[in-house]
């Protein structure tokens, strides 16, 4: 059998028997039927020595002794944390992340297991942006850290941390609140605290990466993208967790580990579970520019693809490039009279086009973004146009800023399907089109393998270059 002693301090009231215990700070437990035995507590040295091995789990160590035997059920389920008990805000998908042979004999789908030393902080001083840091804790199993974020008169923000980090794993949530300036100084300033707290590790959870649609040069701009991850990194940053990059070269900003996770399969699981007759709906791209992404949706449900063609330029289009408007005077004095250089020739906007068959069909437009929503209401207007006779809109990053809400609830649009990276409670009580689904559950098993030194590839199976 399997013989351990374990710490009472902070759960008296649940181990009533380490009372019986020669020593009250310590019990001795059988782990074949996991009740209280009589026995000597170990001495420092004996816990030092071989054969004994120290777990710490949401702050109560064990320390196991293998006398014989394997370890028992019963044994298991004594240091397994309580089972999740999450919100109720947003749409829980099934667990999408079924058992995979780990090495490590934990069981990949139990997310309350960790190591000790996790500490989470949610950097964020408005209330409704902290849920997404409640969801992962509780999966977890373990409390948020005590911290406090706040404004000072001046508008200044100080962050004050209010337990010790010193020799910790630290794991910073973040999500974009409506002042989005405010929320990166909070990282910022958050994250080096922990570092000049002497925190061992520091990792961001960023589900949305902030000035993330900046990550070009336009004109005489700059690329505000690399100045963010700079900023980030001399803060004291080690990893950083985040989900949906607009564009996936922002990763080479960085000179740190950077995870970016995937919500599409939450979203494939909301189409399938949710959307009836989804077998008679086609992916539609609102742009050549998201024809990707429909793509990878359309060939995982064996679904039929379309894509809208000549609208309106966005601010991403090569035409507002600096790099192709000409000098406004043309000097040819360095140059050959005979060599003159070719200008570009501009572009012209081709009448909308949708290429696909989309008549008697339910629409279902991707993207990764959906913040100003015009485009998305003259998608969805071509497309009734053209017969779609129902029009959903699937987005991982739901910014909705200014009178979006107000929009799609008067556009044609029958429902925007979006994910919690970024809180949006008030936009779905203005319009109840909008709906949310949860995936705080793919953000605590990345922060569980992080912290107890597991692979990474299992979250991202199945993933392409393109996708």
């Amino acid at each position: 059998m399997l013989n351990g002693y374990a710490s009472a301090r902070g759960c008296k009231d649940n181990l009533n028997a380490s009372r019986q215990s020669p020593c009250p700070d310590f019990v001795a437990f059988d782990w074949s039927s996991c009740s209280p035995i009589n026995s000597e507590p170990p001495t420092q040295q004996r816990r030092q020595g071989t054969g004994w091995k120290e777990q710490e789990v949401c702050r109560i160590i064990y320390w196991i002794q293998v006398v014989s035997g394997p370890k028992t059920q019963a044994g298991e389920n004594f240091i397994k944390l309580c089972l999740y008990e999450g919100l109720s805000a947003a749409w829980v998908p099934r667990d999408p992340l079924p058992e995979c042979g780990e090495s490590s004999g934990q069981d990949p789908r139990d997310m309350n297991y960790t190591k000790g030393g996790l500490v989470i902080f949610t950097a964020n001083s408005h209330p409704s942006s902290r849920e997404l840091g409640k969801r992962i804790s509780e999966r977890l199993g373990v409390e948020l850290g005590k911290v406090q974020v706040y404004q000072e008169a001046n508008r200044e923000t100080r962050v004050q941390i209010q337990e010790s980090v010193r020799g910790k794993d630290v794991f910073v949530i973040q999500t974009v609140s409506k002042d989005v300036n405010t929320t990166i100084m909070e990282m910022l300033i958050m994250v080096y605290a922990c570092r000049t707290s002497c925190a061992r590790s520091i990792t961001g959870v960023l589900p949305y990466f902030p000035y993330s649609k900046q990550c070009k040069m336009r004109k005489r701009g700059s690329i505000v993208s690399k100045l963010i991850a700079s900023m980030m990194c001399k803060a004291g940053l080690t990893h950083l967790i985040t989900m949906d990059l607009h564009q996936k070269e922002i990763q080479g900003f960085f000179n740190i580990p950077v995870d970016n996770l995937r919500a599409s399969p939450f979203l494939l699981q909301y189409i399938q579970e949710e959307i009836p007759d989804y077998r008679n709906a086609v992916i539609v791209a609102k742009s050549p520019s998201s024809a990707k992404r429909a793509q990878s949706f359309a060939e995982r449900l064996r679904l039929g693809i379309a894509v809208i063609h000549g609208e309106a330029q966005d601010a991403e289009s090569d035409q507002v490039d600096g790099r192709h408007s000409p000098p406004t005077v043309k000097t040819t004095g360095a140059i050959h009279p005979s060599m003159e250089i070719p200008l570009l020739i501009p572009k012209e906007k081709p009448p909308i086009t949708v290429v696909g068959d989309v008549g008697g069909r339910i629409a279902i437009i991707v993207d990764d973004i959906i913040d100003d929503v015009d485009s998305f209401v003259a998608a969805a207007e071509t497309l009734k146009e053209r017969g779609a006779y129902k029009i959903f809109v699937m987005a991982t990053h739901g910014i909705l800023s200014s009178d979006a809400p107000r929009f799609i609830e008067e556009s044609a649009i029958d429902e925007v399907v979006v994910t919690n990276t970024i809180p949006h409670e008030l936009q779905k009580l203005q319009c109840p089109k909008i709906k949310t689904v949860d995936i705080s559950m793919i953000l605590s098993e990345a922060i569980r393998r992080i912290h107890n030194g597991e692979s990474m590839s299992y979250l991202f199976r199945n993933i392409g270059v393109d996708d």
